[in-house]
C-alpha cells in the first residue's frame, strides 16, 4: 500500500494529503433548510470533523422533485402489495415522480465517484431502514418496516457503497465501522483504476490482512482462497467476487474479541526482538483493552512504536494500524 496515495495517511496537522473523498449526503444534514417544516438537521460531526476529509455531494429528493419549502408532510403507505409515497393532507401520490426522479438522480451519482453516502433516518424518501409504513386507510400507527423510495433505488444500484444513516452514526462502533468502510472502499476503487495486475491484488489483500481478520475471519479465509485461484478466473469475475466479499467482511462490526485476537497475532512479531518485560507490558495493555479498561488506541499506540523502532516491514504495511486518519480518534472509545 502506497502511503502517498492512501487517504487515511495524514500529516500531523490534520490536512489531507489526497483529495477529499466524495460522499453523498441528505442535504438537511449539511444544515440546508430543506425539510418539510423549513428547518434542517445539521450534523456538526459530519460537517465539522469529517468535513476536512470529505467533499459532500448534497441531495434532497423531495425538493428536487419540485415540492416546496415548507410543504405538507409525506409518508409511506401500504396499498396492497405496493408501498406508495403519499402526502396525507392533500391525498397526492408522489410515488411515480419520486421513482422516476430517483432513477435519474442515481444514474447521475454514478458519475460522481462517490466513496460513501449518509442518509437521513426515518425519512419516507431517504430512510435506510425502519421507516414507518402506514395502512392505506390511515387507521392505526405505522409499522417500522419500510425504506425510503430514494434510498431504495440508491441501495439497489450501489449495493457495495458504504451507506449509513445519521442516527446510527451516533453509535461509536457503527461510526468507526462506516468510516473504515469508506476509506477501504476508496482504496479498493483506486486499485481497479489503473491497469491492475494480480500482483497488485495480492499486495492489496496482504495489506488488509489484519483489518479483514478484525471484522471476519471467515471472509478473510474465503478471500484468500479467491486470490490464490485468481489465475483461473476472468478478470471481471475476479474483481466482482473480491469486491463483494471484501465489502461483506467489513460490514461486520469488529468486536473487542476479534480485535484482541488480531493484537495477539501482531504480538507474535515481537517475540524475538522485545525483552520479556516489554512483551509483558504490551500483553497487559491488550488485556486491559479486552476487558474494557482502556480503548483500542492504547495497545495500538505501543505496537506502532515497536513497529517503527524495530522496522517490522510486514506490519508497517498493515492498514489495520491506521485504517482512517488518526485525528478522528475513532479508536479512543472503550
Amino acid at each position: 500500500m502506497n502511503a502517498k496515495t492512501d487517504p487515511a495517511n495524514q500529516p500531523s496537522d490534520g490536512q489531507p494529503v489526497a483529495p477529499p473523498l466524495r460522499i453523498g449526503i441528505s442535504s438537511c444534514l449539511l444544515g440546508h433548510e430543506v425539510r418539510f417544516d423549513g428547518g434542517h438537521k445539521h450534523d456538526r460531526f459530519l460537517t465539522g470533523t469529517m468535513g476536512q476529509y470529505f467533499e459532500w455531494v448534497s441531495v434532497c429528493p423531495e425538493v428536487e422533485i419540485g415540492l416546496g419549502i415548507p410543504r405538507p408532510t409525506l409518508r409511506l403507505e401500504r396499498h396492497g402489495d405496493e408501498t406508495r409515497l403519499i402526502m396525507p393532507k392533500t391525498s397526492q401520490d408522489h410515488t411515480d415522480s419520486m421513482r422516476k426522479y430517483a432513477k435519474r438522480r442515481v444514474d447521475e451519482l454514478a458519475g460522481e465517484d462517490l466513496s460513501g453516502y449518509v442518509l437521513k433516518s426515518r425519512s419516507p424518501s431517504c430512510g435506510m431502514e425502519r421507516v414507518k409504513v402506514y395502512p392505506k386507510d390511515g387507521g392505526g400507527g405505522g409499522a417500522k418496516t419500510g425504506r425510503g423510495l430514494f434510498a431504495e433505488t440508491l441501495l439497489d444500484r450501489f449495493p457495495l457503497l458504504p451507506v449509513e444513516e445519521d442516527g446510527r452514526l451516533n453509535d461509536p462502533r457503527i461510526r468507526e465501522n462506516w468510516i473504515t468502510r469508506v476509506f477501504a472502499y476508496r482504496r479498493l476503487q483506486d486499485l481497479w483504476k489503473p491497469k491492475w495486475s494480480l500482483g497488485d491484488l495480492v499486495a492489496f489483500h496482504t495489506a488488509h490482512k489484519y483489518l479483514l481478520l478484525a471484522h471476519s475471519q471467515k471472509d478473510y479465509r474465503e478471500l484468500g482462497r479467491l486470490v490464490a485461484s485468481a489465475k483461473q478466473l476472468p478478470r471481471k469475475e475476479l474483481q466482482a467476487a473480491y469486491e463483494t466479499q471484501f465489502s461483506d467482511a467489513l460490514k461486520r462490526i469488529a468486536s473487542p474479541a476479534k480485535h484482541t485476537n488480531v493484537l495477539h497475532h501482531i504480538l507474535g512479531f515481537f517475540r524475538k526482538d522485545l525483552d520479556a518485560a516489554s512483551r509483558a507490558e504490551l500483553l497487559a495493555h491488550i488485556d486491559d483493552y479486552r476487558y474494557g479498561r482502556t480503548p483500542l488506541v492504547v495497545p495500538l499506540t505501543l505496537i506502532a512504536h515497536y513497529v517503527r523502532i524495530l522496522e517490522v516491514k510486514f506490519l508497517k504495511d498493515q492498514v489495520y494500524l491506521q485504517p482512517h486518519p488518526r485525528e478522528l480518534a475513532l479508536r479512543n472509545h472503550v
